[in-house]
């Protein structure tokens, strides 16, 4: 179906005040960008009973369409939830701020001096589903990294998505700064999805965060650069150099704390050397802990309680406490499998053999790659950046979570003395 006319002039005007927006923000001094954030702190804080009026909405339309409990609990602005928000824009607003610092200055042959500098990526889109805490994450961050950001949120969240944005912008105006730096796209067809996809000349980056149909959606209709994961198909290798007693919780945090998560279990590669000593061991540990485990040929000899594996559970996004186990000859065939059903989102190896975690720090390709340590752990707040808009599973220009730096870029600047090229 084509988009209307209508529906393209008001995306594409909201693309070009976004950018006008981004002009200006890009400027304003580290200061201003915390006070701006702390006026959002209070005016969340002071506006609950409007935003949880507009909350209540959402959920009550949310129970009539038949959404299950746990997309009600992702939807609902709970007194938790609302604090959790007031909290972030505070933590953001005592991170450092990348824009501006100048790194790797060098003196030329010709007496120039050469750096580079952190800047603002200009226009941010952000397409995201059923939380709408995601619209007070996302503009935080944007802001502090100096970007503009068009926030376009599920069709379930309209109504909380709507009331957030409009006490965000309020803060924006009570501080002198244009409103524009931060919009939500106000309709739910669609279509406006693709028109946004389409706005090339306005907005500089895209990120989608959602199920895989909606990244996979974004990916193949974008005009604009993509930064995004299409899944998280994670996996531990437990070395033959393992410290079983280290092994365990550390299998069981990754499956079990929150198994619904891009960055759960949801593979378990064990060395053969061990099997017979570890595997009915953490099979016990795992099916108490209330895992359906599903293990190859080799397992189901060892573990005849396991049930066999399909060949198409290999690779799989269960987000559930629904775990593949394997068999695995030596580090080459665990390498090869990561390889061939890993999404390059994290990856994980228990071993006390120094040379080994080497070797899987250096040869394993994801954006997190761990030694001894559970796979939550790629995460922004866990990994210092202090909190993140999402992960990144591409290279261009991020790799992993994305906070404040991710949400910048590099421009060169050159100190000359009237120099000229010959």
């Amino acid at each position: 179906m084509t988009p209307t006319t209508e529906l393209q002039n008001n995306i594409a005007s909201m693309a070009k005040r976004a950018q006008v927006a981004s002009r200006s923000l890009a400027s304003i001094s580290s200061e201003k960008k915390n006070a701006i954030l702390h006026r959002m702190a209070i005016l969340l804080d002071e506006q609950r009973q409007f935003i949880e009026k507009e909350n209540k909405k959402d959920l009550i339309a949310g129970k009539e369409k038949g959404l299950n409990n746990a997309m009600l609990d992702r939807l609902e602005l709970s007194d938790y939830v609302m604090e959790s928000m007031i909290k972030g824009l505070h933590e953001v607003r005592v991170l450092p701020d990348p824009v501006g610092e100048v790194s790797t200055m060098r003196r030329r042959p010709n007496g120039m001096s050469v750096g580079r500098m952190r800047v603002p990526l200009g226009v941010i889109a952000m397409i995201y589903e059923s939380r709408p805490n995601v619209t007070v994450d996302a503009a935080a961050l944007c802001l502090k990294a100096g970007n503009a950001v068009m926030l376009r949120g599920g069709s379930e969240a309209i109504h909380s998505n709507m009331a957030l944005a409009k006490v965000l912008q309020q803060s924006l105006e009570l501080e002198g700064i244009n409103p524009d730096a931060i919009q939500i796209v106000p309709v739910t067809d669609r279509q406006a999805i693709t028109v946004m996809l389409a706005q090339e000349d306005f907005i500089d980056l895209v990120i989608p965060r959602g199920g895989e149909g909606l990244i996979r959606f974004v990916s193949e209709n974008s005009k604009i650069p993509v930064l995004k994961h299409y899944k998280g198909v994670c996996h531990i290798f437990v070395d033959s150099q393992a410290d079983i007693e280290k092994a365990i919780p550390i299998i069981i945090n990754s499956k079990t704390q929150r198994p619904g998560v891009c960055n759960a279990l949801e593979g378990l590669l064990i060395h053969q050397d061990i099997t017979r000593e570890f595997l009915p061991l953490i099979s016990n540990h795992l099916q108490q802990a209330g895992v359906r485990l599903l293990g190859c040929d080799k397992c189901l000899e060892i573990a005849p309680d396991m049930q066999p594996a399909a060949e198409s559970d290999w690779g799989r996004e269960f987000l559930d406490l629904v775990l593949c186990v394997k068999i695995v000859c030596d580090f080459e065939e665990a390498k090869a499998y990561i390889e061939r059903y890993g999404s390059r989102h994290t990856e994980s190896i228990v071993t006390e053999d120094y040379s080994m975690a080497q070797r899987f720090i250096n040869e394993i390709d994801a954006s997190a790659v761990m030694i001894n340590a559970s796979t939550r752990f790629n995460d922004g707040g866990e990994l210092g950046l202090g909190t993140e808009i999402g992960i990144s599973t591409t290279k261009l220009h991020a790799y992993g979570p994305m906070g404040l730096e991710e949400l910048t870029t590099r421009k060169f600047i050159v100190y000359g003395q009237g120099q000229v090229r010959s």
